[in-house]
């Protein structure tokens, strides 16, 4: 079949949504594409979009974090990781995965698992 997406987001349904905002907006330092009073979107890339909704004003309810990762490829792990460090979040340790990766990860108010992650050359 193959469909032709054009671009994508993930919509995180929140309990804890003025403290999960404030972590994505100043903590990881993503920029807001739109906003309202229950809804905030931010931009990743041109294709790709990371919203955070109040499971409160919202049809879904909040898993908790319960099963997601959100996994983002950096071009600079270090340099991510240090300036999370410097932002008052503690990231894990830095280690190397058998796919040719470094990683490391953080979790959101809402216990939502983040994925650093970058590409390693092989060798």
């Amino acid at each position: 079949m193959g469909f032709q997406f054009q671009t994508a987001n993930m919509i995180l349904y929140c309990e804890k949504w003025h403290q999960t905002v404030r972590f994505y907006r100043d903590g990881l330092g993503l920029p807001v594409s739109f906003e309202n009073d229950w809804f905030v979107e931010f931009f990743l890339n041109a294709a790709s979009c990371l919203s955070i909704a109040a499971a409160d004003r919202a049809s879904i309810e909040s898993n908790k974090g319960a099963g997601i990762t959100l996994a983002l490829k950096v071009a600079d792990i270090d340099s991510v990781h240090a300036d999370l460090n410097g932002a008052g979040l503690v990231p894990s340790p830095i280690k190397h995965h058998p796919w040719n990766a470094r990683v490391f990860y953080l979790v959101d108010p809402e216990g939502h698992r983040i994925e650093i992650w970058q590409e390693q050359s092989a060798g």
